[in-house]
């Protein structure tokens, strides 16, 4: 086979890569939002709340970058958090330009009961690979990530 072939072949499977990657990632997703919209949450409330639950106080300034939404779309969520009595507010003692995110007695009641359930729909949704299939897919997909993320273009 000579070197153009190759070439072709090579960014042919690239292009088949991209689409069955993003087809799973479009049927994972799905199956996950739905599982979520079982508990009356959308899939950004239940990010924030899962967050605050696993990982306590959040500043709300850095929510955004840790559950992958825009920062425009925070104070939104967080409201309406807020409303629902799941989180709170509440100021930085040291610095009056921080505002804490934190979850209520309510919202750990809730995430204390969906939380569990929802961790055995993505055990479902996942079944269709077994230990060693999930643990070499996850080393390769950060593998990929991280040349995507390093490429200039």
């Amino acid at each position: 086979m000579d070197i153009k072939n190759s070439k072709q072949l090579e960014e042919d499977l690239s292009l088949k890569l991209f689409i069955v990657l993003s087809r799973a990632l479009q049927s994972i997703k799905k199956r996950v939002e739905e599982d979520i919209k079982n508990f009356g949450l959308n899939p950004t409330e239940f990010a924030v709340l899962e967050l605050l639950y696993n990982k306590g106080d959040q500043p709300i300034q850095k929510i955004g970058d840790k559950v992958l939404i825009a920062s425009s779309s925070i104070t939104y969520v967080v409201d309406k958090l807020e409303k629902k009595n799941l989180i709170e507010r509440k100021p930085c003692p040291k610095d009056r330009r921080i505002t804490y995110a934190t979850i209520t007695a309510d919202g750990t009641e809730l995430m204390n009961e969906i939380f569990p359930k929802h961790k055995d729909a993505i055990q479902e949704i996942c079944g269709g690979l077994d230990w060693n299939e999930k643990n070499d897919l996850i080393q390769q997909l950060k593998k990929l990530g991280y040349h995507a993320q390093g490429l200039d273009l």
